[in-house]
Formats: C-alpha cells, sequence, structure tokens
C-alpha cells in the first residue's frame, strides 16, 4: 500500500531532517521503504539492492536532479551520478555510479 502526502515546503524540510537527511542529500521526492528513506531520483535497482542487502543505514540518496536520472529523461547527454548510502552516523558512501 502506498500513502502519499504532499507537505508545504516548511514542513517537508522538517520531517527531511528528522529522519535523518541534511543540507546537501536532499532532493524533490522523499519516500519510505521497509524501514529506509529513499530521497531523490534513485533507481528501482537500488531499492532492491537495498532491501535484499539491509545494511545498517538510514537509506538511499540521490541529492539534487540529475539529468538522466529516473524521471529525469535523457536520450542523450545525461548527467554522471552517484547513489549514495546514507549511514546513521551520518556519513556517506558511493552505493552505485551511474554514468
Amino acid at each position: 500500500m502506498t500513502d502519499v502526502k504532499n507537505l508545504a515546503f516548511g514542513d517537508l524540510w522538517e520531517r527531511k531532517m528528522r529522519l535523518g537527511l541534511r543540507t546537501g542529500l536532499t532532493s524533490c521526492h522523499t519516500g519510505l521503504v521497509e524501514g529506509y528513506v529513499i530521497e531523490g531520483h534513485v533507481p528501482a535497482r537500488e531499492v532492491s539492492r537495498l532491501l535484499a542487502e539491509r545494511p545498517d543505514a538510514i537509506g538511499l540518496v540521490v541529492p539534487d536532479m540529475p539529468f538522466g536520472s529516473p524521471g529525469m529523461s535523457a536520450a542523450e547527454g545525461a548527467e554522471a551520478y552517484d547513489v549514495l548510502l546514507l549511514r546513521k552516523d551520518g556519513s556517506t558512501e558511493v552505493f552505485e555510479s551511474y554514468p
């Protein structure tokens, strides 16, 4: 079941911070799936991998809105971007890179 909420910007920002996100790691969409935060245009393949591996982490983040990421169409000229694993201590590491 999917529960969608449209929040006022201030409320959305507060929710993002409460979930463990911070400035520089946010995007336009925030999701919660099986206890993990999914922030931004994270490819479904990486969400599936996260749920299979179950790392001790807050979730996955694709900051900003890279051209060519899911939902940000790019037949040509896609930007390289990283999907970051956000650890509970606030550190990040590259979970997957896209050319």
